[in-house]
């Protein structure tokens, strides 16, 4: 009802709501029949918003996917990194599905705010108690701030060894080479240390052969290193040379494929000037942003070794090391190791076994 008072401001007065008291009491006031009208008009309102709070939850699930296929498109279209797109892709998620709870909750004629209250309370509680939990949503933020790894990432990290899957909440995915899924807690990832192989292009392989005494050191020294420098994935000197020779291959093997589809297309002024460059070396980079002169080589030389390492009990052992793009690095190592056990017998030299000499005293004769 409405109530006209002082400076003609009207006021609203809200009905109060009857407690359970009250109700219980105008209850058994009731006959029969007031009893069975008041039950049926209660049922049929709260049916009619248990239909509502059902048909909301229905499109705001529909709404909520919409919103999360629109951001997945965006984020994609954009070339967001990967591992950012998974982690705002949950986050979103859970966060509408929370909204969504509490607006169905509220349809429902539940008093939202003392929900939302009790929530808090209840949050802190089970926050307190899953203290590990939030440390791994830190971790989480953490590895995609700073990205010690990304997906698609070779890494080993607390004794795994596998592909970064993905970045996810909590914890990260790691598929090993034998395809098995590894999920490691966030928190422990960042605080722990990674080896990450995927940060390089280029790494380093190494060899151990072992040799027989009395092998002819130098001989074997030069077959050694040519068997290494005749592997054309190896670095032969430079690294910044075996770049360029890489993007040249890469550009030879792109035009012969232009050929055989017959859509030879000529570069314009354009496509020259955007063309992808290598990164300088770092130093290069420093000394041009700084107009400071190279100090040190612009060149950093990485040419096959070959060095003996070890006079082991049975045999000479010959350490080999070559370098290579981190895409060749099991390749080398498993052909070149293959060439070893087969072309080095073939020029007389002869892997040995370990090998015990037993003398025999002879009997003291009387």
């Amino acid at each position: 009802m409405i109530d006209i008072q002082s400076g003609d401001v009207p006021v609203i007065e809200m009905p109060e709501v009857p407690n359970a008291d009250s109700w219980l009491k105008d209850l058994k006031g009731m006959g029969f029949d007031e009893l069975i009208a008041s039950l049926s008009n209660s049922l049929v309102s709260f049916s009619l918003r248990l239909l509502a709070a059902i048909l909301v939850f229905y499109i705001g699930r529909f709404l909520i996917r919409r919103i999360f296929k629109t951001i997945f498109g965006v984020l994609t279209r954009r070339k967001v990194d990967a591992s950012l797109t998974t982690f705002v892709l949950s986050l979103v998620k859970i966060s509408l599905y929370f909204f969504l709870i509490i607006i169905v909750i509220g349809i429902l004629g539940i008093e939202t705010s003392s929900f939302i209250a009790i929530f808090a309370s209840a949050g802190m509680a089970i926050g307190m108690a899953l203290s590990g939990t939030l440390q791994n949503f830190a971790g989480g933020v953490l590895i995609l701030l700073l990205k010690p790894y990304k997906v698609g990432d070779f890494i080993e990290v607390q004794g795994f060894t596998g592909t970064v899957k993905s970045i996810q909440l909590f914890n990260t995915v790691i598929n090993t080479v034998d395809n098995k899924a590894i999920i490691v807690p966030n928190g422990s990832l960042s605080t722990s240390s990674i080896n990450n192989y995927s940060l390089e292009n280029y790494r380093r392989v190494d060899w151990n052969v072992s040799l027989a005494y009395g092998t002819d050191l130098e001989a074997a020294k030069a077959a050694l290193l040519k068997i290494v420098t005749d592997d054309a994935r190896t670095v032969k000197k430079f690294i910044e040379d075996d770049i360029v020779l890489r993007e040249q291959e890469a550009e030879k093997s792109h035009k012969h494929a232009e050929n055989e589809v017959g859509e030879v297309k000529k570069r314009n002024f354009f496509s020259r000037l955007f063309r992808r460059k290598s990164k300088p070396v770092i130093h290069e980079s420093y000394s041009a942003d700084l107009g400071m002169p190279v100090a040190i080589p612009t060149k950093i030389e990485r040419p096959p070794f070959v060095g003996l390492s070890e006079m082991a009990d049975s045999a000479i052992i010959l350490t080999v090391r070559a370098w290579t793009h981190s895409s060749n690095y099991w390749g080398v190592y498993f052909d070149i190791n293959e060439r070893i056990y087969k072309e080095l017998p073939e020029l007389g030299f002869s892997f040995p076994f370990p090998q015990l000499d037993v003398h025999l005293d002879k009997p003291a004769t009387s």
